[in-house]
């Protein structure tokens, strides 16, 4: 990937996390840790990869994305404003009563969202099912979802593997953002999920192991997915929750919290600074 490339993606990434902070603040309420660590995942995909269009929002023939871990909506949010499928200021309107703009993210009410999530292996379940149609009724189209490291402990997301192994969904690829934390704490403390990559080997998928943050790898990780055939891939995020602030990162105390003015305040002036 070149260096004008690079720098773009960057800056959009940057925006992201500005975009997930502000609705955060502003609804005093969500998450504000993982929304950072995936926010050069959904910078590459969104302005990168996926084949959308804030026009046509509902075309049958495009590339689909499901945010499985649905508690991190402001960072989808955010990179879809970014995108211009609705008004970046309405951000400030998240968790409100009368917003669009929920805890998590609704299908049916916000433009350019996919799948409706929150109860966690729901979202990679509903992406399996994307992959399986596109098979059955021969479109070209590629499904990606995002899913958290905590979101493995939940048998659900295992089932999907089966079922996405066993159809050989190729067309299917899989993140796994594995910051390492989830709300209570260390993942391996609290459900060890680990070693995530040899466990979807053993359920019959391409893995991959990249950093979550360097944009190359996130391209070489992609590209290697789309050449794969006859087995979805899963591509292992080593990612940093609250990545960009320095406060927030690696504490998983910051999984579910709102910052208070100055926190905020400092937040975007340490990302500003990234710009």
């Amino acid at each position: 990937m070149n260096g004008e490339k690079k720098q773009f993606l960057s800056h959009e990434a940057n925006e992201i996390r500005k975009g997930a902070l502000t609705a955060v603040y502003s609804a005093n309420s969500g998450h504000p840790g993982g929304s950072l660590s995936i926010a050069d995942i959904l910078a590459y995909l969104f302005f990168e990869k996926l084949n959308i269009s804030k026009v046509n929002p509902n075309n049958p023939d495009r590339d689909r994305f499901v945010l499985s871990k649905g508690h991190t909506a402001p960072a989808l949010y955010a990179v879809l404003a970014e995108k211009g499928f609705f008004p970046k200021e309405d951000l400030k309107t998240f968790r409100n009563s009368s917003s669009y703009l929920q805890g998590h993210p609704d299908m049916k009410g916000v433009p350019g969202v996919d799948m409706t999530t929150g109860s966690l292996g729901l979202g990679v379940s509903a992406a399996c099912g994307m992959a399986k149609s596109a098979k059955i009724f021969n479109k070209s189209y590629r499904v990606y979802a995002i899913l958290g490291d905590g979101e493995l402990e939940e048998g659900q997301v295992w089932e999907s593997a089966m079922f996405a192994a066993h159809y050989k969904l190729d067309n299917l690829c899989l993140f796994i953002d594995w910051n390492g934390l989830q709300i209570d704490g260390d993942i391996t403390k609290v459900m060890n999920p680990t070693p995530i990559d040899k466990k979807y080997e053993a359920f019959g998928f391409n893995v991959i192991n990249i950093n979550g943050h360097n944009f190359d790898e996130i391209e070489s990780a992609v590209k290697q997915a789309e050449e794969c055939k006859g087995k979805p891939t899963a591509i292992i995020c080593r990612t940093v929750k609250g990545k960009g602030v320095s406060f927030m990162e690696n504490k998983y105390e910051w999984h579910g919290v709102a910052p208070n003015k100055e926190q905020y305040e400092q937040a975007m002036a340490e990302l500003d600074k990234l710009a």
